[in-house]
């Protein structure tokens, strides 16, 4: 029995109240010093700038689905012979409301998703672009896909005979859907579809050990979603010894790391590849170098490692 004046044994956080926490710390260092926000984040507006885009109109470039006020398009040139265009809807830059939060609350998801086009899925596409065949007449799953690029560029190039662009968060699955729309002619014979599939969830897949590939980029930052997408990843991937998993990551400090004990603690296998592409290799010593503007860039949390895991 404990004595009547022991304190009170602290109940760890939930992932609600951590997000809040960060938000909370957001806003009051913004008022503070609004250049605090621009020397704390890791976002680039341009990443790797690895694949051409820019801003367009959708009257102009005769885009069947107009836009909400709060809303910008852009094409995408992607660096392939007689490749189509990739036209991609998303928020504009640093809007956001407390709707985004509450629902982010209510589903137990992050908003990282509705925030920007993040670097680690600029090189997800690029890398998919040069390695075809990992993905031709294969069943494809993006995890965690924000607005879809990767997806898309997979669907739009590689000859995948299926691939599935999910999310977690009600919100991204709906933009995910209209630039499935708006690209829709240029999937040729690929069967392509949103889903909104919370980590968490898994035991209720119909699609449970139905795909060759899955793909993800930058999902390993919260670490309390870690065993949730390690098992995720286990549970979608066939049992035929030749699926694998294709995830892009920076280190993050101690976070990729507690995400692969999750992955060997799933019963999977992973490897990691530093150097998994020249060009993109190149980009980033030229940045660590000065010679290509990124501000705040370090390795540990800004250079995606491959990860690739398998059963």
């Amino acid at each position: 029995m404990e004595p009547e004046n022991s304190p009170p044994i602290p109940t760890p956080p939930t992932s609600s109240s951590l997000r809040w926490k960060i938000l909370r710390r957001a806003l009051r260092r913004n008022s503070e010093n609004p250049s605090t926000l621009n020397q704390v984040s890791r976002r680039a507006r341009h990443g790797f700038n690895l694949i051409p885009c820019r801003l367009v109109d959708e009257v102009t470039e005769k885009i069947s689905v107009s836009l909400p006020n709060r809303d910008a398009c852009f094409c995408y040139t992607l660096p392939l012979p007689n490749a189509p265009k990739l036209f991609l809807r998303q928020r504009l830059e640093d809007c956001a409301d407390l709707n985004d939060f509450e629902i982010c609350n209510r589903y137990d998801i992050d908003n990282t998703g509705l925030v920007c086009q993040w670097p680690s899925e600029d090189v997800l596409a690029y890398y998919s672009m040069t390695h075809l065949s990992s993905f031709r007449g294969k069943r494809v799953i993006e995890l965690g896909s924000g607005y879809g690029l990767a997806g898309l560029v997979i669907a739009m190039v590689t000859e995948a005979s299926e691939v599935v662009i999910s999310d977690g968060n009600p919100q991204v699955v709906n933009y995910i859907q209209r630039n499935i729309d708006a690209n829709s002619a240029s999937f040729g014979d690929t069967k392509v579809d949103s889903m909104m599939l919370h980590w968490d969830q898994i035991e209720v897949l119909e699609t449970a050990g139905t795909f060759d590939v899955i793909i993800a980029s930058d999902c390993t930052f919260f670490k309390e979603f870690h065993k949730g997408l390690a098992q995720t990843i286990r549970c979608l991937l066939k049992e035929d010894g030749l699926s694998k998993a294709i995830l892009f990551s920076p280190k993050r400090g101690d976070s990729l790391d507690k995400f692969l004990v999750q992955v060997e603690g799933s019963g999977l296998h992973f490897s990691i590849t530093e150097i998994y592409d020249s060009d993109i290799w190149s980009r980033h010593k030229k940045i660590l170098k000065g010679n290509e503007s990124w501000p705040n860039y370090e390795t540990d949390h800004c250079y995606p490692l491959l990860v690739t895991v398998t059963r």
